[in-house]
């Protein structure tokens, strides 16, 4: 393999790729691309699983958003490539898909197909952000720390979701939730599973949760608690997702703030990806910047409208993009790569099939204690920006809710900073969202 690509490499299809991606001025080859593209893939392929799984307990069909899930993370990531040549990789977001179902679906009672129309259209703001040149204002305008705490919510909302799903948590009349039967094989498979994921992690096995979730499959299989379906076939039928989303219902007055949720967390949780993974990689400029923010911030956006045309949930950029770049990928090429890899995944839908919730619950779980670091980051010595951390992060698990976790944590943040003396601190940006869901509680 690494003498096929050696030889590509000095070949003119080499020498078209050495141009259009720049790859001898950023100091890499296309051997280097194309395997940091192969790993940034394992460590992301789980979602192939994952989000079918999570959507589908919204009613909507399984093979229809595997389809979805496979073309929006390789058309979202070929843009990426292809138009502002970074090495990132996209795909629907973790959080994102499970409010979508427990959240708006379920905990709301809104149809899937309303919910598609939220997540349009917060695509659609997303892209005029992504253009105008207020886009780095806006970014900037949210407290570092709110930011951290809503990315750690999430990880929280993962995590309850994950027990749930998993039997670990199960309800309780007195106490709301208890503990569930330890003693049932999809319990001890699913700890068994995230044992693995984490030990394969530390050992820095690339696609650690994508090995966990089929190990734990596996085990399921011989133990007889699931069916085997099959590996290969050819791709489901896209009809029962594609062009279903419901505008006309996504413009109801309720939703504005699930709209809002949504493009939020997208738009905040992208941004932090592009930088942070940009900073290990280095590719930002002499003042800390992004360079080619808006044609990122636009892959990202636009992939989320052609997710929700296709049928699923917001797609968006990907921090296990950072594996690839640890394995040498400093451009475009690698996240082609990766779309690649996410169109061959379109035969294997039988596979994702097979795979049960009890191992899919691990990799919720794993991806949960991931996200929640950012609790840790807080600043634990000043009780104005902690305090309104740890509520906006509690809340989201215990209202199954990622719109009401960041409204209560945003309310929270502008009355505290007000009344601490500290209303300098206080950017505009945060009163008017603060005020804006004060409204909504109050008309609930």
């Amino acid at each position: 393999m690494q003498q096929i690509l050696r030889a590509f490499g000095t070949s003119y299809g080499g020498k078209m790729l050495d141009r259009f991606f720049k790859l001898a001025e950023n100091g890499t080859t296309v051997k280097t691309e194309v395997l940091a593209g192969l790993t940034t893939f394992l460590t992301m392929a789980y979602i192939t699983f994952v989000n079918p799984a999570i959507l589908s307990d919204a009613g909507m069909d399984f093979g229809a958003v595997f389809v979805a899930t496979c073309l929006a993370a390789a058309i979202g990531t070929l843009i990426m490539g292809l138009y502002a040549n970074y090495p990132i990789a996209l795909a629907p977001g973790m959080g994102l898909n499970a409010y979508f179902t427990y959240g708006v679906v379920l905990g709301m009672g809104y149809t899937w197909q309303v919910a598609l129309g939220a997540v349009f259209l917060s695509g659609l703001i997303f892209i005029v952000i992504s253009v105008l040149p207020v886009r780095e204002w806006i970014i900037n305008a949210i407290p570092r720390g709110m930011k951290l705490a809503i990315s750690a919510g999430i990880g929280l909302f993962l995590g309850i979701i994950a027990l749930k799903n998993a039997g670990l948590v199960v309800d309780h009349p007195a106490t709301l939730v208890t503990l569930g039967d330890m003693t049932s094989w999809p319990v001890l498979l699913t700890l068994f599973g995230f044992i693995v994921m984490v030990a394969l992690d530390f050992r820095r096995i690339p696609g650690a949760v994508i090995i966990g979730i089929l190990v734990t499959t596996a085990l399921g299989l011989a133990l007889g608690i699931s069916e085997f379906k099959g590996i290969v076939s050819a791709p489901p039928s896209m009809a029962p997702t594609f062009l279903q989303l419901d505008l006309a219902g996504a413009f109801q007055v309720g939703l504005i703030a699930i709209v809002f949720a949504f493009l939020f967390v997208d738009l905040f949780d992208t941004a932090g990806t592009l930088v942070g993974v940009s900073h290990r990689a280095g590719l930002l400029d002499s003042e800390g910047k992004l360079p080619r923010l808006g044609r990122a911030l636009l892959a990202d956006s636009t992939a989320t409208t052609a997710g929700a045309v296709l049928g699923t949930s917001t797609t968006t950029s990907y921090i296990e993009s950072a594996s690839g770049i640890k394995a040498g990928g400093k451009t475009g090429l690698t996240a082609v790569v990766v779309a690649a890899l996410f169109l061959l995944c379109l035969f294997f839908s039988p596979l994702a099939q097979t795979v049960p919730s009890y191992a899919t619950a691990p990799a919720l779980l794993f991806v949960a204690c991931l996200m929640a670091r950012g609790l840790a980051e807080l600043d634990w010595e000043d009780a104005t920006e902690y305090a309104p951390g740890v509520v906006t992060a509690l809340s989201m698990p215990l209202t199954f809710s990622i719109a009401h976790g960041i409204g209560l944590g945003f309310i929270t943040y502008a009355v505290i900073k007000i009344l601490s003396g500290k209303f300098s601190e206080c950017p505009p940006a945060v009163l008017v969202i603060a005020a804006l869901f004060a409204i909504k509680f109050a008309v609930l």
